[in-house]
């Protein structure tokens, strides 16, 4: 198991004698205790300022042990204590000059939302939430709510409860509610991102069938790098298109 640091691991440099490792290195190394961690996690992680690789004159990111080690401990303060980044930041570095910090219980992330906005898109959490908790981070009526629903942009799980993602969508379509977008202008946006799991499932459907517990853990994290690609290049055609109707 990786050791967890007790002061704020040194960002991005690394001693003399320390072994550089690549990123896919780091994720096999991380996996064990972090089955769901992905590259684009990890890349994420390192945009929002938690970590600090070096790079290579090609611009190869090489991780020290210490960039492992935080990286570890910035999961765990996610997973165990849904943290949201700003307040990951702010405890590595108060460890970094040498306060001692004590973290909340797990679960006492204070606003839901919260959650959210540190998640790597495509990345799942365990985190649920109510109706009324919905409502209160994403400023709906219930009208609005029922609405969502109805189009299937939203759906909530057996008990009632919403995950990470339901909370995402419900933000989403309120923004674009204001301008003027409409729940059944969405119906399409809905269709095509399904179309496009299916192209994923098509892919990671024979490891998902494994019988090897290690495999089918791969076709999840496979399943969620193919769909970051996926994000990312609807993002892109998306730009290209807008740029089009402009000339």
């Amino acid at each position: 198991m990786l050791r967890t640091p007790t002061g704020g691991a040194g960002h991005g440099t690394a001693a003399a004698g320390e072994r550089a490792m690549s990123i896919g290195t780091v994720l096999l190394q991380l996996r064990d205790e972090f089955p769901e961690v992905t590259i684009s996690k990890i890349r994420f992680l390192e945009t929002e300022g938690l970590i600090e690789p070096q790079r290579t004159p090609s611009g190869y990111r090489k991780f020290s042990p210490a960039d492992v080690d935080r990286l570890a401990q910035v999961l765990r303060m996610q997973r165990d204590h849904y943290l949201p980044l700003k307040v990951i930041r702010e405890h590595l570095e108060a460890l970094a000059r040498g306060e001692q910090v004590a973290l909340p219980p797990g679960g006492g992330q204070s606003d839901p939302g919260d959650a959210l906005r540190d998640q790597d898109p495509g990345q799942a959490t365990a985190t649920r939430i109510g109706r009324a908790e919905l409502l209160a981070a994403t400023e709906a009526t219930e009208e609005q709510l029922d609405e969502w629903e109805s189009y299937g942009l939203i759906v909530p799980a057996a008990g009632g409860s919403y995950d990470a993602e339901a909370v995402t969508v419900a933000r989403l379509v309120a923004d674009l509610g204001r301008f003027g977008l409409e729940p059944r202008h969405l119906r399409a946006v809905k269709a095509a991102a399904e179309r496009e799991a299916g192209l994923v499932d098509q892919v990671v459907a024979p490891l998902r069938r494994h019988r090897n517990p290690q495999t089918r853990a791969h076709a999840e994290s496979t399943a969620r790098e193919l769909a970051d690609l996926s994000v990312r290049l609807h993002a892109a055609l998306m730009q290209t298109a807008l740029k089009a109707t402009f000339h």
